[in-house]
């Protein structure tokens, strides 16, 4: 068996609107760095964060002083989350507000390797604007396709949020030789609460890898758009679920992936065999 030990961290993010961006900031470092320790401590060999972890989930706004929270990838965040890396060994996640330059601002993962290597970054594609969520304030849709990171564990990929809605990207990333796509979420109850547990085991089902999910937990004021209900999980190839958090506590998820299911359900299922690319063509002009 090929196992790897998969961690995900939930958390609800400390803020009041009356703190300056940089005490936000380093409000959610300070409540994540213990849950960084814990995973290294318990042997976690990928962690992943929840979705611009460092910081509250601005976008039921449309304040451009929340353009303050953006920094650059690699960056102070990413670079201090190399230190945790190489101090236990374990590659990362590590979702951010990135500035590229003035103006020119990103939804963005940053994966590191587990001896602190910076491997590369994932630009969320997808960018809803919507009542509560209005994103397209915030941030340029990403430009950088669907890459895979091959860390010292296995090969992983991004999807954020509001990407999991579109199947499309889910398969290139397991075209593109995914083993582990990570999910960092920030979703409340509601509209779309009934589609999280459907939609990437899925997704796993349907490209043969594994999805580990993560959603933050709690209500945000001032916007209070509704609950982030936590819930996040890792399901296999099968679409089983192998470990779920609570709905509302901040917590680290950890569950024991094995690799060898991948070539199991594929040889079952040969969904990649079978794929006509050649009849798709429509589907990229409408």
């Amino acid at each position: 068996m090929r196992n790897v030990t998969v961690g995900l961290i939930q958390a609800a993010t400390p803020f009041d609107p009356t703190w300056s961006v940089d005490k936000v900031k380093k409000a959610g470092l300070d409540l994540h760095i213990p849950f960084i320790e814990e995973a290294g401590k318990k042997g976690v060999q990928i962690l992943g964060l929840q979705e611009i972890f460092n910081g509250p989930y601005f976008c039921p706004s449309q304040d451009t002083r929340w353009y303050d929270a953006a920094e650059s990838v690699p960056g102070p965040t990413t670079e201090l989350m190399q230190t945790y890396a190489k101090k236990y060994n374990m590659a990362m996640v590590v979702p951010v507000y990135e500035k590229e330059q003035a103006g020119v601002l990103y939804n963005t993962a940053a994966v590191l390797d587990h001896d602190g290597t910076y491997l590369g970054k994932y630009r969320k594609n997808h960018i809803p604007h919507t009542n509560g969520f209005w994103e397209k304030f915030f941030f340029k849709p990403g430009n950088m396709g669907y890459p895979v990171f091959q860390t010292r564990y296995a090969k992983i990929g991004v999807y954020i949020c509001y990407d999991r809605h579109f199947p499309e990207g889910a398969r290139l990333l397991g075209l593109n030789g995914a083993e582990i796509v990570f999910n960092p979420s920030a979703t409340v109850a509601g509209l779309s609460q009934y589609l999280w547990k459907i939609e990437q085991p899925a997704h796993a089902v349907a490209n043969g890898y594994f999805v580990a999910a993560s959603n933050r937990v709690g209500t945000e004021a001032p916007w209070n758009i509704g609950k982030f209900y936590g819930t996040s999980y890792v399901v296999n190839p099968r679409g089983e679920f192998l470990a779920t958090a609570s709905e509302d506590k901040s917590e680290l998820l950890v569950a024991t992936c094995d690799l060898d299911q991948i070539e199991e359900v594929r040889k079952t299922w040969q969904f990649y065999r079978d794929r006509r690319p050649e009849t798709y063509e429509g589907m990229v002009k409408l």
